[in-house]
């Protein structure tokens, strides 16, 4: 079965997606987390969280250093929900460099240790903080070994996959940093912009059942 956005709910931000016609479909869950980050948080929850975002976008900032961390904390961490990133660089180069930075770090199995450095370190829109040296040091606070990381940002090969990671998610209606589906491989909810975490609490207890 494939997916659709049909109707409106919670809040304008907020739409139901329900599974509606023959596979294959670029809104199915297993196209939703193609090409996705590694999971974080409990491989047997019962909803998965995915997330559209650029590494220099304000409200992805304002989203990981408050919500997220509630979201995290209440969710991710009692086994309800797991979460996924897919880069949506809305910013242009620096922020396509900060995203293969972070591809990087994946190869090291320090996805999501090298997604907080970047955001813990951000410095607004546009304002040249993302640099090769900058990157490098983060790796080196994430915990990485330096070499393998140089190796990798000099050898380009994850541009490929954050070109095809935008251009996908501009074809299923992303234009907006941060967006989020939360699914239960049978329904779902986008979640569009920096909502309150009583939107997400609201959508998570409803879907998971409480």
């Amino acid at each position: 079965m494939a997916w659709a956005i049909l109707a409106a709910a919670v809040t304008t931000a907020v739409l139901a997606i329900y599974l509606t016609s023959p596979e294959p479909d670029p809104l199915s869950p297993s196209a939703l987390e193609m090409g996705a980050s590694p999971p974080l948080g409990d491989a047997d929850a019962p909803l998965i969280m995915i997330e559209w975002g650029d590494y220099q976008c304000t409200y992805c900032y304002r989203f990981h250093q408050s919500t997220f961390e509630s979201i995290r904390r209440d969710y991710v961490e009692t086994g309800i929900v797991q979460v996924m990133f897919h880069d949506f660089p809305l910013n242009g180069p620096d922020s396509e460099m900060a995203a293969h930075a972070a591809m990087c770090a994946r190869e090291q199995g320090l996805y999501w240790e090298y997604h907080d450095v970047l955001y813990l370190n951000w410095a607004g829109e546009r304002t040249g903080w993302i640099t090769e040296h900058a990157l490098y040091g983060f790796a080196l606070d994430a915990g990485l070994q330096s070499g393998p990381y140089s190796d990798c940002m000099v050898s380009g090969r994850y541009a490929e996959d954050i070109s095809a990671s935008y251009e996908y998610s501009r074809s299923i209606g992303i234009d907006a940093t941060p967006s989020f589906i939360i699914h239960d491989g049978e329904r779902a909810i986008k979640i569009v912009g920096n909502q309150p975490v009583a939107v997400f609490n609201d959508v998570i207890q409803e879907m998971y059942g409480e």
